[in-house]
This record gives C-alpha cells, structure tokens and sequence, in this order.
C-alpha cells in the first residue's frame, strides 16, 4: 500500500501539493480564525471536594463558581484617600455592571444604558466584586504600618469572581476591566490585576528558534539546502494544520490555553524526525542508482512503515491517557495525538511529492544557496532577540531575493517592467562563484566510520559500559524519589507582568497565602447555628500559624454555609496543601456536620491527588502495550525487556532532572524561573506518554537494522556494529534536532512550558546517547544470539508487524 502511495503521491506530485496540502492549510486556519478557539483549563474531578464545593455555589447562584482575580491598589497618599476611594469606588461599580449578551459579548455600563429595558434585563452579570470599602471586604486592606506588610505603604485589593465562560470570552472581560482601569487617573495611585484571567497567553517565538535550530543541524547532516528544506517544509505545513484542527476542537473538548503549544512542541519534533528518516533513505537509494521513482517508493516502503509505525505508537500512547478519566488530560492528549497524526500523514503523502519536485537536485547546493540559508538563520535569530521578527524577516526576505538576482544574473528595469538575464559575458562580478555547486560529500566504508569504531569500543568492554551508562540513569533519577505534584501559583510569571506585580504586592502585604483563599461550604441539613460558630471557633485557633485570615460562616443560600480561609502560606507551598488535608481530616470532622474545602487552590491540590492515584494505571497500560509491540515487531523476549526498563530509566532520569530543577531549584534562575515549586500535575503523566511513544521511535529505527544484519550474517557481533554504524548519524541528528526543539519552550514565560519543554529535552538526548549509544550495544552484545530468541509457541500466535520492506535485501549504507 504505501508503495502504491508514494507512487501516486510522487507522479501527482502538484495535485498534492497545490490542491490537496497547500488548501487545506488555508481553509482550516481561516474556519480556526473564524469559529475561534475556546482554550480553557478544568482540573476539577469528579467526586472531589472542590468539585462539591464549586457545584454548591453553582447551584445558589451567587457567582462564586467563577475564576478568583484582584484589583489590587496601592498609593503613596494612601488608600483611605478620599480622592482615592471615590476613583477606586467608581472603577469597581464599573467592573461590577459589565454585562455579556446572548452572544457573549462584553457590554460596559455606559453601553448597558443606551439599550431597551427588556434587552437590559436578558443581560447576564460575568462579575463579582466584593471592594475593600465595602463591609464584606473589610479585611481586604493593609495599612502600612501592619505587621505584615512590608511594602510601606497602604495595600488593598477588590476580589473578583469571574464567571466560568469560554477562553475568549474571558479575555475579553479581562480587557474591559483593565481598559476601565485606564482611566483612573490619580497621582500615587497604582493599579494592578491579578489571577488567572489576567494572564496573557501568547505564542512564544520559541518554535522558531527550534526551527532556526532545525536548520542549522539538517544543513551539517546533510550538507544540502533541498535535503535541510525538505523536513523543515514538511513539518511547518503540518503544523499550520495541526494548529488550526487543535484550535477547532478546543470548542468541544477542555483543551488547556497552552494546548496549542505543546502540539506544536510535539509536532516539530516528530515531523521533522519523520521526514528526515525518510530523506534520509531515499538520499540513500539515489546514491546506489535508482531513479527518483524507484528511490521514493524505496524510502517509503522502508521508513515510512518505520514512520508509521512509530506515530501509531505515540499517538496509542497519548490517547492512553483517557485512562485518567479527567476532560482536561484528555483535551492534551487530543492535542498532542492530532500533531502527531497531521506529521505522519504529511511525511507519507506530502512529502514523497515533494520528492518527485526536487528529483536528483536533492544532492546538490550551490555556494549562494548556502548563503541564503545562513542570511535567513540570521535574520530570524536576530528578530528573535529584539522581538522584531516580522521586521528581520522582511529584511531577509529582501536580501534573499537580491542575493538570488545576482547569482543568476538577473536585471531588472523598473520602467517598462522588463526582466532579463545577463549574459555570461557581462555577469555580475562573483556571480559565476555563488551558483558554483558546494562539493558533494563521499561515504566511508561502513566499518571507517566513527558509530561502527565505537560501537566495537563498547562490544569490546560491555560490562564496564553497561554499569557506568546505567549508573549515570539512576544517578539522574535519584531527585525523583521526592517529587511533588502540585501546581505553580502567579509568583513564577514574569516580574514586569500585572499579574506577577498584583501577586507580590498581596504576598507582601497580606501573605503569599492571600493569593490562593480556600472556600469551605456546608449544605449538611443539620446544620445549626451553634455547629456553625464551632467551624468558627476551630478556624480561630488555627489563625496566626497556619490560617493568616478565617472570616466566618454566614449563609449565602438556603442551608448553605460559606466561609473564606486565607492561609499563612503560598498557593503552591506544600504547607498550604497541609493546611488543606489537616482541615479536611481533623479540623472540619470535629464541628458535626460535614464542610467541604475547595476553591481554586484546594482544586489543584485534589487534582494532583488524582494524578498520584491514577499514574499507575497509564505506566502499567503503556510499559504492558510497549512490550508487546516490541515483541511483535522483533520476535524477541529479551529486546522488548531490555527496551522497556531502559525507557524506564530514561524516563526516570527527565524526572530527577525537573526535580532537581524546578522542585528544588537548582539552576532555576538560568532559565527565569524565580521561586521553587512542585511539579506540574499533568507533566509527568504526559512526559512518561510521549516519551515511550519518541523511544520507541529511535528503538524501532536501530534494533530494525541490527535485526536486519543478524538475519543475513548470523553474527550478533557484527549485527551489532553495523545496525549501529547504519542509524546513528540520523538517529544523532534527529535527537539533536528534537532537543533543540524541546529546549526552545525554555526560553518562553510559561513556567509549566519551560518544565515539560527540558524535560522532554533530556529524556529525549539521554535515550539517544546513554541509552542508544551506550546501553543498547552493551546489552545486546553481553546477550548475544539470545536476542532474538522468542518460544515457537509464541511465535506462532503472536500476529506479524513487518517494519521493513523487499527493499531492505539492498542493505545499504547510511546516508
């Protein structure tokens, strides 16, 4: 089938191109852009407390199931300031009369005015304030001579709940309170905004710096414009689809807002894999004398099944993340899984026409074209840094083009529109140099070259090789043994950012643990006023070590009690999720009814209970699904074992090393993350998918060659040195390009981006050194033929997977 493909793909090569790939690209960016992108985060679960809690207020309607956010103010005048107080006043009567229509439109007060009485009362309200002015809000100042204020001057906040509606909906509110904001113009008076809502979800220019890195690393390997472009193209049309479909499928799934950017993440990094690998190969058929047909169908039907079989595995991975039954991990997954699809899909279709346009000219690259990729290398850097991309683009872009009209000679008339080429007599001085070819590079005899002497380096000295290679994996993962889950609170965003500045100005005013209140409910029917006062009694004593504020219980809806717990403690200190488990456990029990502790804060601690209790259950599901599948593609008992506990111990070193890192803060400051925190929830569940399905990518590729050698020769040793010497200078450039990749989201201001980009990064670069490189010959010389032993009763009932095709009987070198 996929020979049949290729064929079809390479001699309707345009048909592919211009009216299958490049139009579907276009239509879906325009749906994504029209319908919009619904991106949302829900770590509520079913059956917690914070669920229980977030269903109560729901059900009462008093808006405070909606997002927590802060006006916070401060001014040097004070904020008692009469001149202050009346600005502040009327902002939060502004921000409390902000209304959404039937089409969830923002309507500003003056806008809610101008409308008919019967479409006014249709309005919905999105906002809850509560003002430090006012008697609710009375504890919601610090003066700044309070003992816990540090800031030296008055510090008050007005506590928003925002209701729960779609991500741009939400955006939307956010820019009209902040443009209402504006136009408080008091001297001394500083406003900032703080919570999720006003956080600002953009696009990192990372990826470009992945893709800069991309093509530096394929134009080494390759030592070709066409054959660096090819992967480069592949995996960049792939993406604007992959983006678009995300972006449609965030309206019916909870996709989280960084969704986007970790399918891109993923995205890059296999797409660019995959085309390389088959680039490589069909480089490789065109260099033993095959036509470019033939030599395509080859690749195909060679890598790609290695392609294919190898995205198949990612995206089972991925989706086997359904098993944690939770909307949000499931939207990441979805995610993740479409990247993957779409960059599979494009490196067996799009691809093999792309192949069919360049034909024989994949080999060759003139000095000018050289130079051209190194002035776009260096334009895009540059607008990278000074964030000007656009503008260093267009420049580049220019220069490209003049580069272009003088290699070939080309003058233009700007009067009358006239373009014709120079003669060779009267070309420009040096043009002759720039379309002279780069010399093409010659291959070395497989048993020369550097991967076949190292490789019998390591067969000659396995057992030291295996011990010092697995020595260095537990080393690297012994950070993992403390690991906590959890979730970073505003105080890891940037420091020029409103939300970081709102954060810091309640943390040292009030407490870090003003930042993340917890809301504690009660509906039980035997609830009494004297119950009630024991809840307060209990919280009171609490108040000074652990709680910083407790205001007490008043009834906010028939049989419905509420009270508001500020602890001592930030939102992501393990103190605060003490705190939580010591109410819930000892605390709450002991007044008679039953109280339920939730809010954003004790949300995030129940989800990554969740998590804890759940992990299992996807290790288990993914290593018993790994093993299989090796064990059906190699027929092999031993392989798929040696695989799965060296993914195992890969997978463990990424997570020692985000410990280390971000847990305890070694080095965190390198890459602007300013305070230690837990572990994301969700990145280890979705670090350990990834990266089996990635491992099984590099597995697939070099046991294949080596299993392909052993069946002709019979000689595990050399089998060995061979596969090792055939695979590693691509399997090496592909690491180097997806650690690149991975390592770029470091460089963005999202913490939770940063902690799951280095540690795919060094999952990914120790499974292609030490594991690869080091632990696969040295386990699979000390077993010997014992490799590839599998019981015939086995073999007969496991089904065949052939990752190879007729094609492989060529045994090529490596290109």
């Amino acid at each position: 089938m996929l020979a049949r493909l290729a064929r079809f793909s390479f001699r309707r090569k345009y048909l592919m191109i211009f009216a299958i790939w490049v139009p579907l690209v276009v239509v879906l960016s325009a749906v994504s852009g029209a319908v919009g992108t619904d991106y949302h985060t829900e770590f509520s679960q079913p059956d917690s407390e914070s669920k229980k809690v977030g269903d109560a207020f729901k059900a009462i309607g008093n808006g405070d199931d909606g997002f927590p956010a802060q006006i916070v103010f401060t001014a040097a005048q004070g904020n008692q300031d009469p001149e202050v107080q009346a600005a502040m006043t009327a902002l939060f009567e502004q921000v409390d009369a902000i209304r959404l229509d039937s089409k969830n439109n923002v309507l500003t007060a003056d806008e809610v005015a101008a409308l008919p009485a019967d479409e006014q009362a249709a309005l919905t309200d999105p906002v809850k304030v509560v003002s430090p002015y006012s008697e609710d809000g009375a504890q919601q100042t610090r003066p700044a001579d309070a003992p816990t204020n540090t800031t030296g001057q008055d510090v008050s906040f007005a506590q928003l709940t925002v209701t729960r509606v779609d991500q741009a909906t939400t955006q939307h509110i956010a820019d009209a309170i902040q443009e209402l904001g504006q136009d408080v113009r008091v001297p001394g008076l500083e406003v900032e905004y703080g919570g999720q809502v006003f956080q600002k979800f953009e696009f990192p220019a990372s990826e470009i710096l992945g893709i800069l890195a991309a093509v530096v690393i394929l134009m080494i390997a390759f030592g070709s414009v066409i054959a660096m472009g090819l992967p480069i193209g592949t995996a960049t049309v792939g993406l604007g689809v992959a983006t678009a479909v995300v972006g449609l499928a965030s309206r019916g799934l909870s996709i989280p807002e960084f969704g986007p950017q970790m399918a891109a993440m993923i995205g890059l990094g296999v797409g660019i894999d995959y085309a390389l690998f088959i680039v490589s190969r069909y480089r490789e058929h065109l260099l033993m004398g095959e036509d470019p047909e033939t030599a395509t169908v080859a690749a195909l039907d060679t890598s790609g099944r290695a392609v294919i079989f190898a995205g198949i595995t990612v995206m089972i991975s991925l989706l086997g993340l359904f098993i944690m039954g939770l909307p949000f991990v499931q939207g990441l997954a979805v995610a993740g899984a479409t990247a993957v699809l779409v960059m599979m899909l494009a490196s067996i279709t799009l691809l093999p026409a792309l192949l069919g346009v360049v034909g024989t000219r994949i080999n060759t690259t003139t000095r000018g074209a050289a130079a051209v990729v190194g002035i776009w290398v260096l334009c895009g850097l540059a607008g990278v840094i000074v964030d000007k991309l656009g503008i260093f683009m267009l420049v580049g872009s220019l220069v490209v083009v003049l580069t272009m009209l003088y290699q070939y000679n080309v003058t233009v008339r700007f009067f009358g529109w006239v373009i014709r080429r120079r003669t060779a007599s009267t070309g420009w001085p040096g043009s002759a140099w720039l379309r002279t070819p780069l010399p093409e590079r010659t291959e070395k005899a497989r048993e020369h070259r550097f991967w076949f002497r190292w490789s019998r380096f390591i067969q000659h000295r396995p057992w030291p090789a295996f011990v010092a290679g697995a020595g260095v994996l537990v080393a690297l993962a012994i950070p993992l043994f403390g690991i906590r889950l959890g979730f970073s609170d505003e105080g890891n965003q940037p420091k020029d950012t409103t939300v970081r500045q709102a954060y810091d100005l309640i943390a040292d005013s009030f407490g870090p643990g003003t930042n993340g209140p917890l809301y504690l409910v009660s509906t039980d029917p035997s609830a009494t006023a004297e119950s009630v006062a024991a809840v307060d009694a209990d919280l009171a004593q609490l108040q000074g070590t652990s709680i910083a504020i407790a205001t007490p219980g008043r009834e906010v809806g028939p049989g419905t009690w509420s009270w508001v717990v500020y602890p001592t403690t930030a939102p992501q200190d393990a103190a605060t999720s003490d705190l939580v488990h010591h109410l819930r456990d000892t605390v709450l029990p002991a007044s008679g009814i039953d109280v339920w502790v939730g809010g954003w804060t004790a949300g995030g601690i129940d989800f990554s209970s969740y998590i804890a209790g759940r992990l299992p259950l996807l290790i288990g599901a993914v290593l018993i699904l790994s093993f299989l599948l090796l064990m059906m593609v190699f027929r092999s008992v031993l392989v798929p074992v040696k695989a799965v506990v060296m993914n195992l111990l890969s997978v463990g070193a990424a997570y020692g090393f985000i410990v280390a890192v971000f847990q305890w803060g070694w080095g965190a400051s390198l890459i602007g993350v300013d305070h230690p925190g837990p572990v994301e929830a969700w990145a280890p569940m979705m670090l350990f998918a990834i990266v089996f399905g990635l491992s099984m990518d590099y597995e697939v590729f070099l046991l294949s060659r080596m299993k392909e050698e052993f069946d002709r020769t019979g000689d595990n040793a050399t089998a060995v040195a061979d596969g090792l010497a055939s695979t590693a200078r691509v399997i090496t450039a592909a690491a180097i390009i997806m650690v690149c990749v991975f390592s770029a989201f470091a460089l963005g201001d999202d913490r939770s981006l940063k902690l799951f980009g280095l540690g795919m990064a060094i999952a990914v670069f120790v499974d292609a050194t030490v594991v690869r490189m080091v632990l696969v010959p040295a386990t699979m010389e000390l077993l010997g033929a014992r490799n590839w032993w599998i019981p015939k009763w086995l073999d007969r009932i496991l089904p065949h997977i052939n990752v190879e095709a007729s094609h492989d009987e060529h045994h090529p070198g490596e290109a």
